[in-house]
């Protein structure tokens, strides 16, 4: 097939679905930040744009995966969708291109990839910043994202015990349900936040939340915490006496500097860029240590970087390629 009669291949969202598995994902995206460590070119940006109700974000990035792929993801993000107009909070659209000659190769449906490359990351950095012996996990946020970090995280640490907390109890309750049918580990509806943090050795927020809410009291020695929600300047969860207390890793350490927690951090004057211990191209591939004892709490600011995007987004479509799924389209006909 040449380039010209390439045709643009177009996927929903279950189709995306189908197409990618979280093992691969996680395998995926590590891959990713395994080649941005070791020196591959890797370029990444982001764009947001605040609106009456919500925003806007996009992002871009560059990545050679045997074929040179450019991706570029458009999300809007409107928190009061589901309440007012029954409508997902996050909706967008995802374009992957051929980056040597500029085809367009896809389009698809943002949701699944958003979810399932977000929590892939936090998969990697569990896998290699949380305690070797960890097993007990608190998923704050029972929303889309708390889904597919549950099964990010249980693919690579044994859970024995989860906790799961949300403002909306009924939401928690409800997701506990989900879980208890899925998965073999026990799953406990948090009443209060602190005592399932303090009892667990794995900590993911997935929350939209502007002001922080966990501290370092809330966090025993030796935990790991993966900061998911902070994904515009905005939005943060970690109160600053746990970023002072912590190792801190990152995932792009400008994007974090500009719109996740390290943000709000370096704007209070407590941290600076050269606090950061790593990014987590760097520790995996092992350019730069993690954690450094068993009982060091390490915080991995996540922003969700673009090449994550492209990581996953290649999987989606080389899969598709293969056995000819998707609806394909002629863009310059």
């Amino acid at each position: 097939m040449t380039f010209l009669s390439e045709p643009t291949r177009l996927f929903t969202r279950s189709d995306v679905e189908r197409l990618l598995d979280v093992p691969s994902c996680i395998s995926a995206v590590e891959n990713a930040f395994r080649l941005r460590g070791n020196g591959a070119t890797s370029p990444s940006a982001v764009l947001g744009v605040h609106v009456d109700r919500g925003g806007f974000h996009a992002k871009a990035a560059y990545l050679e995966l045997g074929r040179s792929y450019f991706a570029v993801k458009v999300n809007a993000n409107f928190p009061g969708n589901p309440a007012a107009h029954s409508l997902p909070t996050i909706q967008g659209v995802l374009v992957l291109f051929d980056a040597t000659l500029g085809v367009p190769l896809a389009v698809m449906d943002s949701v699944a990839i958003t979810a399932l490359r977000t929590a892939a990351a936090s998969a990697v950095a569990a896998n290699l910043l949380a305690h070797p012996g960890a097993e007990t996990a608190t998923f704050i946020g029972c929303g889309v994202q708390a889904r597919a970090h549950v099964a990010a995280i249980a693919a690579v640490r044994a859970l024995r015990q989860v906790y799961v907390f949300d403002l909306d109890m009924e939401r928690a309750s409800r997701f506990a349900i989900e879980l208890r049918a899925q998965y073999a580990f026990g799953v406990t509806v948090a009443p209060a936040l602190r005592d399932a943090t303090r009892a667990s050795e794995i900590i993911v927020t997935t929350t939209p939340a502007t002001q922080p809410f966990l501290g370092a009291d809330h966090v025993s020695p030796g935990a790991f915490v993966a900061a998911v929600g902070a994904d515009n300047e905005r939005k943060r969860e970690i109160e600053l006496s746990l970023l002072r207390a912590a190792a801190l890793v990152v995932d792009d350490t400008e994007q974090c500097a500009t719109i996740g927690d390290l943000h709000h951090a370096i704007e209070a004057g407590v941290l600076t860029r050269e606090d950061v211990r790593a990014t987590l191209a760097e520790v995996v591939a092992g350019s730069k240590p993690g954690r450094l004892r068993d009982d060091e709490i390490v915080v991995f600011d996540s922003t969700g970087v673009a090449i994550e995007d492209v990581a996953a987004a290649s999987i989606v479509y080389e899969r598709a390629t293969r056995e000819g799924a998707g609806l394909a389209i002629h863009l310059r006909e």
